[in-house]
């Protein structure tokens, strides 16, 4: 039985204020519903209670809610873009370019926790992912528009990864002790490292780039059905073609830069949402895959820290059973090319 979209969309909201409530509550220390209440509403709550809510568990929800929803559209715009189901952030090697340009940052400029965590070391960070994933893009795009095979665009994504991580790994064999430990840290991915101005950062970027691809929604349908006749109903191909760059860069680029790798989100989300939706009009899609992604992402923080294994180990796991039904469910359609 088909639910109606309305109920679809009041469950949702509800399954992620849920989630985003628990997650305040739940951790080695568990917070009752009222006191995470009269902490949020200004009340009289213990000092200590206040500071674990405000200070660590709130920033790690909103993180987790933004990153989620920041590397699902990026997820979709790539699929979009390349009209590829298997197509995403993580298997062309765009984190693989943030994560270059991370680990520079973290590896090759300071290893002073006081300058990585400043103002400067924020945008610093943030900005070398930004180059590193934009680079990387730019060559996938350059390749598929001479190189018609899907399958063939998608091993040059896996190899340019290859290759960026064969150097990262060169990176942390002459990096001193301190930054290695902190860049094996960041690998594993962590949503409890973003709270203030990298919060903001986040925030913003992926209000940005969800924003400018919630307008693009038209000129993304009808690039779906391909390029020829996207131009023929008026698109502007070259400038919607670099709006997706660009949100890409700015939504998968900050995440990595704060968060770390987030393994097979920005992959998966999309199919579940299109599963739910049962639409493929990003009109609707683009809200629906930031609001899946949000509720996964949630989901996995968690089970990260009730288990108390890396978020990213948990994003794999999520994601890697939704990668195969993609794949069995294509594979004809495949064959046929």
């Amino acid at each position: 039985m088909k639910m109606k979209p309305g109920i679809l969309w009041t469950c949702g909201i509800f399954l992620l204020a849920a989630l985003f409530a628990a997650d305040i509550m739940t951790g080695s220390a568990g917070i009752p519903p009222g006191e995470v209440w009269k902490v949020l509403s200004g009340g009289g709550a213990e000092e200590q209670t206040r500071l674990i809510v405000t200070g660590i568990r709130l920033p790690k929800a909103l993180t987790a809610l933004l990153a989620g929803a920041a590397v699902s559209v990026s997820g979709l715009l790539m699929q979009t873009l390349f009209r590829n189901p298997l197509a995403g952030p993580y298997v062309l090697g765009i984190s693989s370019g943030a994560s270059l340009g991370a680990a520079l940052c973290v590896l090759g400029v300071s290893s002073s926790m006081a300058i990585r965590d400043s103002l400067l070391g924020s945008f610093g960070i943030a900005g070398a992912a930004w180059t590193g994933a934009a680079a990387v893009l730019l060559v996938i795009a350059a390749a598929s528009r001479k190189i018609g095979d899907i399958t063939v665009i998608l091993i040059l994504g896996m190899m340019l990864g290859a290759g960026i991580d064969a150097f990262v790994q060169i990176l942390q064999y002459l990096s001193d002790e301190q930054s290695l430990k902190a860049y094996i840290v960041w690998t594993m991915g962590s949503l409890g490292n973003v709270s203030g101005t990298r919060l903001c950062i986040l925030a913003a970027a992926t209000a940005c780039g969800t924003a400018a691809t919630a307008v693009s929604s038209k000129s993304l349908d009808l690039m779906l059905l391909g390029e020829s006749y996207a131009v023929t109903s008026g698109v502007d191909i070259r400038k919607t073609r670099m709006l997706v760059f660009l949100a890409t860069v700015l939504l998968a680029g900050t995440v990595t830069a704060f968060c770390g790798p987030l393994g097979f989100v920005g992959l998966a989300v999309p199919h579940i949402a299109r599963l739910l939706a049962r639409t493929a009009g990003h009109k609707v899609l683009v809200p629906a895959t930031a609001l899946c992604g949000g509720i996964l992402m949630l989901g996995c923080d968690m089970i990260a820290k009730s288990t108390a294994i890396p978020i990213n180990a948990v994003t794999s796991l999520c994601g890697v059973p939704v990668v195969v039904w993609v794949v069995m469910k294509n594979r004809k359609s495949w064959k046929q090319r």
